[in-house]
């Protein structure tokens, strides 16, 4: 292996890795680093977000725990080092069970959980419309990091079964665009709704 070549937790190449998505090309960043840790760099710059690495834009979305009425709200706020762990095995695990790059397999798994539509209120004349509305990149990528981040708590709440086995199966079912994925299903209903509003 070159000296030079920057490998995820020191195991993984994303250097070779396309987005196959055209609308997601600029949106989803595959940036070589070792650490996926920017300290909030980018917090304070427009689109800064675009730039941080999808694998820590993953990690952030699970550490950001749900609302306040989640069934365990703030369990996992400000815990990066434990969010970082979580998603660390589940790339491993995703490698062990698909024999893929696991980053990959997440790219994969985010192109296909982004939805296309939403809807929005237009209130015209006293009267609320609800029209459908295409959906930036940016907000597509959010919005599919939501739905594993989401999945992941409903799906580990009062089970045996770890968050790192869970979350690696919500990637690989997202991945193969199956319908027994929380986030496929979380799109499929959003568009569903962004129809019937056309």
């Amino acid at each position: 292996m070159p000296e030079n070549k920057l490998l995820l937790f020191e195991k993984w190449d994303v250097a070779g890795i396309k987005v196959q998505d055209q609308g997601l090309q600029k949106a989803i960043s595959l940036k070589p680093s070792i650490a996926v840790t920017t300290l909030g760099r980018h917090e304070h710059k427009k689109f800064g977000k675009l730039e941080v690495n999808i694998v820590e834009r993953l990690v952030n979305t699970i550490m950001h725990f749900g609302k306040k009425y989640a069934k365990n709200a703030g369990r996992m706020g400000g815990k990066k080092q434990r969010a970082l762990k979580i998603v660390s095995s589940a790339l491993d695990i995703i490698a062990l069970k698909t024999g893929r790059n696991p980053v990959e397999v997440l790219v994969r798994a985010i192109e296909n959980a982004a939805p296309n539509e939403d809807t929005t209120r237009i209130a015209y004349g006293g009267v609320v419309y609800h029209v459908a509305v295409d959906i930036a990149p940016s907000r597509r990528v959010d919005l599919a990091l939501r739905f594993f981040g989401e999945g992941l708590r409903e799906a580990s709440f009062s089970t045996p079964r770890s968050a790192e086995e869970i979350l690696a199966d919500e990637i690989i079912m997202a991945a193969n665009n199956d319908t027994n994925s929380f986030a496929i299903k979380k799109k499929n209903e959003q568009e569903r709704i962004a129809m019937s509003s056309r």
